[in-house]
């Protein structure tokens, strides 16, 4: 007998499946990824090593070798001759945090009476809050680098932190409020940094710097102490006139990638137990501060890609269920990654 029913076509319904929501679930996941690569400034500018299982990824250190000149009839392998040179070998090892997550809830009842699409705003909210957590943390990590000595492959050799009022890398102030400084000095300090880079051998292919937007801009206009404008900046043409006033962009300084964030921590984060104080990566040799440190001097990075690495265990990855008992759905954005100093000479620290 009839009963006046009829079979819709349910557009979240895939081929083959029974879960009338499976494909409105892909749209909010596809955001999540958009959201947190275009929120990134540091995924690009370092070493990045995926594993499948394990805690911990190990990367060797290998030292020196030192060449004598030969004297005839001496014995080469003979130890006591110092022909033979002793490499001296260490790791690093970078260990996987604990899973980082951004997660939200959403009432079906307010899904159904809301008049525009929330799931796209909290999509980009979870992304962005992971990009934050990422970009951040990597931009102590290179910090750290800066404060560290020399591993191995460079005996002697250090990156360090630029006072970049001074131009010189003598040891900074107490940290407290941060000098002001010009468009000009700041120039003076990537020339400074690139010879000190130069002095490490670091290569010229794969260096960047990034700078908070306040001193960013300031290379653009050449601003002074008082942000008083002046086109004497890092676009003038006697620096390489490759940057422009109408578009705010300086691409390159010294043969140094230029970049801004927001990310550039600026406060005192040594006391802070939350947050990346739970890291299981104690970058500045303290037990239990995990990523955090004093930076109220800090202000902005030059480095090489090769002086922090990342161990990805799970990649950025989303999941949502809809739970009955709570009439709602409950969207979770995670990652299980960990970070580390991998070679502390390619770094350099711009402190004030």
């Amino acid at each position: 007998m009839a009963n006046g029913n009829t079979s819709p076509s349910r557009v979240g319904l895939a081929e083959g499946g029974s879960d009338n929501d499976q494909l409105f679930l892909k749209k909010f996941s596809g955001e999540i990824l958009q959201t947190f690569e275009e929120s990134n400034v540091f995924k690009a500018l370092h070493t990045i090593r995926t594993i499948e299982s394990g805690k911990s990824a190990q990367f060797p250190v290998t030292g020196i070798a030192s060449a004598n000149y030969h004297t005839p009839g001496e014995n080469i392998a003979d130890g006591g001759n110092s022909y033979l040179s002793d490499i001296k070998k260490t790791e690093k090892i970078i260990n996987i945090d604990k899973m980082l997550v951004a997660s939200t809830f959403l009432a079906n009842i307010d899904d159904v009476k809301n008049h525009y699409d929330i799931r796209s705003v909290y999509a980009n909210e979870l992304g962005k809050a992971l990009a934050v957590r990422f970009d951040t943390a990597l931009a102590k990590v290179f910090m750290a680098a800066a404060r560290q000595s020399a591993n191995l492959s460079q005996v002697g050799k250090a990156g360090g932190q630029l006072d970049v009022a001074n131009n010189d890398f003598s040891a900074p102030d107490t940290p407290g409020t941060p000098a002001a400084i010009t468009g000009a000095q700041l120039v003076a300090a990537f020339f400074s940094a690139a010879q000190k880079l130069d002095e490490n051998d670091v290569p010229s292919d794969g260096r960047f710097c990034v700078l908070r937007p306040q001193e960013y801009y300031k290379l653009v206009t050449g601003a002074d102490a008082s942000n008083s404008f002046n086109l004497l900046s890092a676009v003038n043409s006697d620096i390489g006139g490759q940057g422009s006033i109408a578009q705010g962009t300086v691409p390159q300084i010294a043969g140094i990638s230029i970049y801004k964030s927001n990310h550039i921590p600026s406060t005192d984060l040594s006391g802070t137990s939350t947050g990346d104080g739970d890291s299981s990566n104690d970058v500045f040799g303290v037990s239990g501060v995990g990523y955090n440190g004093d930076f109220r001097n800090s202000f902005g990075i030059i480095s090489h890609s090769a002086a922090v690495g990342t161990v990805k265990l799970l990649d950025l990855a989303t999941e949502s269920e809809y739970q009955i008992e709570r009439q709602g759905t409950l969207f979770v954005a995670k990652y299980a990654m960990g970070h580390g100093v991998l070679r502390p000479e390619c770094a350099i620290e711009l402190v004030a």
